[in-house]
């Protein structure tokens, strides 16, 4: 495989396949299987739209005809971005059959992102919904084109809009005899959390994602009978495949969508459909406990409520089985790879207070210290790991993966963890430069690059604020040139940039010079210190 998807080298990729972690399957192949085994039950649930296996295997094979008839061939990068609808699962599935690769961008993505992903990736399509959430894609999609040579088509779930655009419900055509695809291959890409400047995209296989299903669906005990609530958007690798929408297919469950994870939505739709299981970040599983007490629906049919993308306090985690009625499982991965979990027969204090623990036996953990020696259990460290389904490296990144990856293949997290004697992890908090906003990751230097184009600011740097609610929130230290521009008009400015609306800072602080450390690189550590330090004070009384 080329280098620009570095994958693992050949001894362990044989040692996977002769222990049987990779079944050789490839994801267009595991649809159909379903499809003949689950035919008439329910698969996706959408808004109006009821599929069965059977009938979305079928416009799975229809949509792939079309993709191929408008020119997307075996190995094309297409941009997906979609909510949370029935179509998401047409879309990749059809693109996992024809041999293209879906890269998964997210719905709050704006043009900033979407641009560097499509010339990144020199994508040859990009996938969008005409509107969502207020937001109209169109206009960017369009502009994204005009500005890429190698982005040939903008396809349209719902009215196309602009000249050029093609709907996509127009694209479905009498199936054809598709390329054969080899399990091996990349099926899509990632993207990372992004601790220094955009994300970098993760290449997947059908190998290894397949297994991650194949464990995920094992530890968190899906059937055929599991009901998954998708309330976060299923582009992200925890509602994705933890075991999420991908590991209830492969389990023969339905997936029920929510377009948003509101409780006025949610709770509905778990009345509605009996579902079993969902997945949320710790600031809606407190807005989900605190909105109970005051809705009437039946929520007893919800067995198992899973919270990760960020650390989950103990406090919330307590209240999760007396509020909703539901076992916790506490997630921890990531889209690189390794992934745990709290078991659903844990022990209370256990789900309360670790994130549990690697789902695989093949599972690599070594938490190290500075210099990459071992530390002891109770102590905590760096997180180093490999696996079956741990990545071996970025795309097109080699000068990164140098730094990302040791000698021997073990992927830096970048997280501080503790690993307790029965083998469970306590997250401590990020190394790298990142910000976990509610399970949103933030990369500081991607911010603080937008803030240096402003004409007013002459320097930034971006930190992460204790919050509450999220976790952690962004703060924006700047110091002016010349006149010091409004808060709101940097924010303004910001969000003309087209970036994410959960990047613009949460707050701007004015300073006239920033902390340095003894070898005068700028001290992040003393600004977070600061606005911890300012946001703690009592107001001083004005008489």
């Amino acid at each position: 495989m080329s280098s620009i998807y570095p994958t693992w080298p050949e001894q362990l990729a044989e040692l996977y396949r002769e222990t049987g972690c990779w079944e050789g399957l490839t994801f267009g192949e595991m649809l159909r299987n379903r499809a003949a085994a689950h035919g008439d039950q329910v698969a996706i649930v959408g808004g109006a739209h009821r599929l069965t296996y059977q009938e979305l295997d079928r416009r799975v094979d229809r949509l792939a005809a079309g993709f191929s008839a408008l020119g997307i061939q075996p190995s094309d990068r297409v941009v997906v971005q979609l909510p949370n609808i029935s179509q998401f699962f047409d879309v990749i599935f059809a693109l996992f059959r024809l041999g293209a690769l879906p890269i998964f961008a997210l719905p709050l993505h704006r043009s900033s992102e979407i641009s560097y992903f499509c010339e990144f990736s020199e994508a040859a399509a990009y996938i969008i919904p005409d509107t969502h959430a207020g937001f109209d894609y169109r206009p960017m999609a369009s502009e994204v084109k005009s500005k890429l040579l190698t982005l040939q088509h903008v396809i349209v779930v719902g009215d196309a809009g602009f000249s050029g655009h093609v709907e996509l419900n127009g694209l479905y055509m009498e199936p054809i005899q598709l390329p054969d695809v080899k399990s091996s291959a990349v099926a899509f890409m990632q993207l990372s959390g992004g601790s220094t400047g955009l994300p970098k995209l993760i290449p997947r296989t059908h190998d290894d994602y397949m297994y991650s299903l194949k464990k995920s669906v094992e530890v968190c005990k899906l059937d055929s009978s599991s009901v998954y609530l998708a309330a976060l958007p299923v582009a992200h690798n925890f509602p994705l495949s933890s075991p999420g929408v991908l590991g209830t297919l492969y389990a023969g469950g339905t997936v029920v969508l929510s377009l948003t994870p509101s409780p006025d939505e949610a709770f509905a739709l778990i009345e509605q459909e009996k579902v079993t299981i969902t997945a949320l970040v710790p600031p809606l599983a407190i807005v989900w406990i605190e909105a109970i007490g005051t809705r009437s629906c039946n929520l007893s049919s919800l067995q198992v409520l899973q919270v990760g993308g960020a650390k989950f306090s103990a406090e919330a985690a307590r209240r999760v089985r007396t509020s909703l009625g539901c076992t916790l499982q506490q997630v921890f991965g990531m889209a690189e790879g390794l992934v745990n979990y709290t078991r659903l027969d844990d022990p209370e204090e256990v789900i309360i207070h670790t994130q549990g623990k690697p789902m695989s036996e093949w599972d690599e953990v070594r938490v190290v210290d500075d210099e990459d020696q071992p530390v002891p259990p109770g102590e905590a460290g760096h997180l180093l790991t490999r696996g079956p389904y741990t990545i071996r490296g970025y795309y097109k990144a080699e000068e990164h993966n140098a730094k990302a990856f040791t000698s021997d293949g073990f992927y830096r997290t970048g997280d501080i963890v503790m690993l307790t004697e029965s083998g469970y992890l306590v997250v401590e908090g990020r190394a790298k430069d990142q910000i976990n906003r509610g399970g949103d990751k933030v990369a500081a230097e991607e911010i603080e690059n937008h803030l240096l184009a402003h004409p007013d600011v002459h320097d930034a740097a971006v930190v992460s604020m204790p919050d509450d609610f999220l976790g952690e929130r962004t703060c924006a230290f700047i110091i002016a040139r010349g006149n010091q521009p409004r808060a709101a008009e940097i924010k303004s400015f910001l969000r003309e940039r087209g970036i994410a609306s959960y990047k613009i800072p949460d707050r701007i602080e004015f300073i006239d010079a920033f902390p340095t450390t003894s070898v005068g690189k700028v001290s992040k550590k003393a600004l977070r210190e600061m606005i911890a330090h300012k946001r703690s004070s009592p107001p001083i009384a004005v008489r």
